[in-house]
């Protein structure tokens, strides 16, 4: 590609980014309920459940973590719904008569989404901290595990925009994101896996979400890390890599661009 080229990619890129953007700032009921959600679960579990449940610490210190990945999970529910709307409403059909790179589309909807999900993840970490979270991390424990939440923000963020290409509806697009939101509960998150039932404890042990949970909580409170950080940067690293494919190629054949 020629220097005009990456230069013109680069623009249509910032473009649809500022789309995404400003499109966020008009749908603010949406943003706030993606941030009140997990607000609300991390006090329910903390305050009505925290008490019975026993995990070898302070509950709220080992539930935020999962909080924080359950948190991600509604952000990556509004971009899947984002992006079927632009498939549905005809914003695309426009877009065809203009000179715009179909990979910029996607690319604002997933660099909004991060941006999402960093005001909403900071905010609950704010929230987690006035509800007595005390995390024993060094500041290089918390850009690892900023990295990482980052890494998996972005795979999950391409697998939504994937998702909103095929979905035929904004509400198909919700539903078929809704495991997105119901995996954590399956994972280390909230109660330990040895304490589930024997035929769930397989599914919590080895999906993708325990072990970035697994590493987050090491690097925040000071748990076993074990071969976790390894286990989660290759479910990311694999999870970014085939969404980013899948969601370019079935937007492109969607789209006719």
């Amino acid at each position: 590609m020629s220097h005009d080229g990456v230069a013109a990619a680069v623009t249509d890129a910032a473009t649809m980014i500022d789309r995404s953007v400003r499109l966020t700032r008009r749908n603010v009921d949406t943003l706030f309920v993606s941030i009140l959600l997990p607000l609300l679960m991390m006090a329910l579990f903390v305050y009505v459940f925290g008490g019975a449940i026993e995990t070898g610490t302070e509950y709220i210190n080992y539930v935020v973590p999962g909080i924080l990945l359950l948190t991600t999970g509604y952000g990556a529910s509004n971009t899947a719904m984002a992006v079927a709307d632009d498939m549905t409403s005809g914003m695309i059909d426009r877009l065809r008569s203009l000179p715009i790179r179909s990979f910029a589309v996607l690319t604002g909807h997933v660099t909004a989404s991060v941006l999402r999900n960093a005001v909403s993840t900071g905010i609950v970490i704010l929230a987690a901290l006035a509800m007595g979270f005390r995390p024993a991390a060094t500041w290089l424990d918390w850009l690892a595990a900023i990295g990482l939440l980052l890494l998996y923000v972005l795979a999950l963020s391409w697998l939504a925009a994937g998702l909103g290409v095929i979905a035929k509806s904004v509400e198909s697009a919700s539903t078929l994101s809704f495991f997105m939101l119901f995996l954590p509960y399956l994972s280390s998150a909230f109660v330990q896996p040895e304490t589930m039932p024997r035929f769930l404890r397989p599914i919590s042990e080895h999906q993708p979400i325990t072990p970035v949970i697994e590493t987050v909580r090491s690097l925040l409170i000071g748990t076993p890390l074990g071969n976790n950080g390894w286990i989660a940067l290759a479910w990311c690293g694999g999870l970014l890599a085939g969404s980013f494919v899948l969601a370019t190629v079935l937007f492109r054949r969607r789209a006719g661009r």
